[in-house]
């Protein structure tokens, strides 16, 4: 473990500048990771900035959402409004935001099983155009687990609890030491 940690720090020390906090965050997932199957197992580690666009606290242009779990329902949960910035047809969110926000409820789901998962298809049917201004809730959930692939599924409602879409999307668990490998190297 000591030679590890040694060479983790010669590692990181060969990086500079920007790319520092990514070799990081590397060296943690490949620390944390442990060897059962490609990215399963993986605890969750919260990297230094976050800068994805639906979540991202260090993204001045996001989105912005927040979420948390509900134990008693097995869900993620996210109130939230959507601004003028978000428009599509007037008065209403454009189909692509739409579609973040439910890829993105999907994708928390993955955190309960402790793993870091990509999106590899999504299926959305928008049942009722989405309103601007107005508060709504998304909700994600669990449907399956096969082996490395992780089907999720979300609802966006408004404020009477109609659902105005919903979505299904299969998410692949992958190893970050292998994925994330080429982006600290340079």
């Amino acid at each position: 473990m000591f030679s590890r940690r040694a060479a983790d720090r010669r590692e990181l020390g060969r990086v500079t500048g920007r790319n520092q906090s990514s070799a990081r965050i590397f060296l943690g997932l490949r620390a944390m990771s442990k060897q059962k199957g490609r990215g399963h197992d993986t605890r969750y580690v919260r990297m230094q900035r976050n800068y994805c666009f639906a979540c991202g606290r260090d993204n001045p242009e996001g989105m912005g959402l927040r979420f948390a779990y509900d134990q008693k329902r097995a869900r993620f949960v996210c109130r939230f409004r959507l601004g003028k910035r978000y428009t599509g047809p007037p008065g209403h969110a454009h189909g692509g935001v739409i579609a973040t926000v439910l890829d993105e409820a999907m994708g928390k789901v993955n955190k309960l099983r402790h793993v870091i998962a990509l999106t590899s298809t999504i299926r959305v049917h928008y049942l009722k155009p989405v309103p601007l201004n107005q508060p709504l809730r998304v909700e994600s959930r669990e449907l399956r687990v096969r082996g490395r692939y992780h089907t999720n599924a979300a609802e966006i409602r408004n404020a009477k609890g109609q659902v105005l879409a919903h979505s299904e999307g299969v998410f692949v668990a992958i190893d970050p030491e292998r994925r994330f490998r080429r982006f600290i190297s340079r």
